[in-house]
């Protein structure tokens, strides 16, 4: 008896395998894939859509990028990309120049997918003509690599896929220069700290006072040396960063030096970060369990995550209740989680063991956005107990820790690419140039 069509994943991913053992599959599934619905892609009515797309100019080039969602990409392409681990990267080139531009797709994503590597992947599923028919549509869609004078060109790169967003670097060269192009791209997907903050609501009513630098030392130096819990009654982890931008800053720029979005606590998410938990498999966008600094849990948290659970660096941040210089100041913590832990205090039933060289932490924030080109100037402020290994501090869950007692201080750069050799040093009299020393 043949499994009703709606009980098939009849695009299920691909296994590399050896021919011969794909042949036997084929031939042993094919009354079971005469039952899958056909490959039937169809056009997005409401893309490219002006809200989810960016665009920058420069030398007569203008490039825009966005990405579809999980289910945009399946309506497009007729299967399942995310499956498979695949997102759709959409561009457009608008080349005013007098000679052409080569798109550098490795630029984008080193680990990019050719359209007939992609569309192999889901072979096993489909039989004679829509293979063919699925390899074209994959072309098809493929955004051309060069766009000459005049000429405008858009289209898809398939890349592995990144919950909640990423960073794309698009490169176009040209005949004398390289033109490249950033774009911090945001994934809604209705389960994101990021899309709960709005700044503007955090303090509305209240007058935020601006600060000079001088000012902003002092008013960082007085402000309460770690998070706490929920009552207000216990310190936890030090408070060891602040960064300096609009909330679009510190997302793109943090999300340009490799850190990630984080899911909310629901139950959804709950229970993979459990599954991941027991399995030690990799969940780059886990939960963050909440922290407490001004009577409130963290407004954006993100982090950079190894492969498997046990392991991430990761950061809370606070809009503090002042700016400075007109930008806003983001107060927050930083800390190298290394093991996990059960515990009933936290909603997520489980609580990660932190690196107790806690400025290590501090300096891995620093040194990714150096390398990211973000930072205009950075420096350090005391604020917090020094603590040595042989008499540490300990954190909520009891884990102990050791610090210099400075928080480093990053003003971003923005939208401007600054390379390290370019960046200014705060000079301010908690630490030295660490360049001087």
């Amino acid at each position: 008896m043949i499994p009703a069509a709606a009980s098939l994943n009849c695009f299920a991913p691909r296994q590399r395998t050896h021919f011969r053992v794909r042949s036997l599959l084929v031939a042993g599934l094919s009354l079971l894939l005469a039952a899958c619905a056909s490959f039937k892609p169809e056009p997005l009515r409401q893309w490219p859509d002006p809200a989810r797309i960016q665009s920058q100019t420069e030398r007569g080039a203008t490039v825009s990028a966005g990405i579809l969602s999980d289910d945009e990409a399946a309506t497009l392409y007729g299967v399942d990309l995310g499956a498979v681990g695949l997102q759709a990267i959409w561009l457009r080139v608008e080349n005013r120049s007098a000679h052409s531009r080569w798109l550098m797709v490795a630029a984008l994503d080193p680990n990019y997918f050719a359209p007939d590597e992609a569309a192999v992947l889901f072979f096993p599923a489909l039989v004679g003509e829509d293979e063919a028919r699925l390899t074209a549509h994959f072309r098809d869609l493929a955004i051309p690599l060069k766009t000459r004078p005049g000429e405008v060109t858009e289209g898809y790169v398939l890349a592995p896929r990144h919950e909640g967003g990423r960073y794309l670097t698009v490169s176009l060269i040209g005949r004398r220069h390289v033109l490249d192009f950033g774009f911090a791209i945001t994934l809604s997907e209705g389960d994101f700290d990021f899309e709960r903050l709005d700044p503007t609501t955090i303090y509305a009513g209240a007058e935020q006072p601006e600060l000079d630098m001088r000012q902003l030392r002092e008013a960082l130096r007085a402000l309460p040396c770690c998070v706490a819990s929920e009552d207000g009654e216990v310190a936890g982890d030090p408070m060891n960063l602040v960064l300096i931008g609009g909330a679009s800053d510190v997302m793109a720029s943090l999300s340009r030096a490799g850190w990630s979005f984080t899911n909310v606590i629901n139950f959804d998410t709950v229970r993979r970060m459990i599954g991941a938990a027991i399995s030690g498999a990799a969940y780059p966008v886990a939960p963050i369990s909440p922290l407490y600094f001004m009577d409130r849990p963290q407004d954006l948290a993100l982090q950079r995550a190894r492969n498997t659970i046990l392991q991430r660096n990761h950061l809370r941040l606070w809009l503090a209740p002042f700016r400075v210089q007109g930008k806003s100041v983001w107060v927050g913590q930083v800390s190298r989680d290394i093991d996990i832990k059960a515990t009933t205090s936290s909603s997520t039933l489980t609580t990660h063991v932190i690196d107790p060289n806690v400025d290590e932490a501090r300096e891995h924030v620093l040194q990714s956005l150096l390398v990211a080109g973000a930072i205009r100037r950075f420096g350090f402020v005391a604020g917090i107990e020094p603590a040595s290994p042989d008499n540490p501090h300990t954190n909520l869950s009891d884990d102990p820790y050791f610090t210099d007692g400075l928080r480093l201080v990053v003003i971003l750069s923005g939208n401007t690419t600054t390379s390290p050799e370019a960046v200014g040093f705060i000079e301010w009299r908690d630490s030295r140039d660490p360049l001087t020393e």
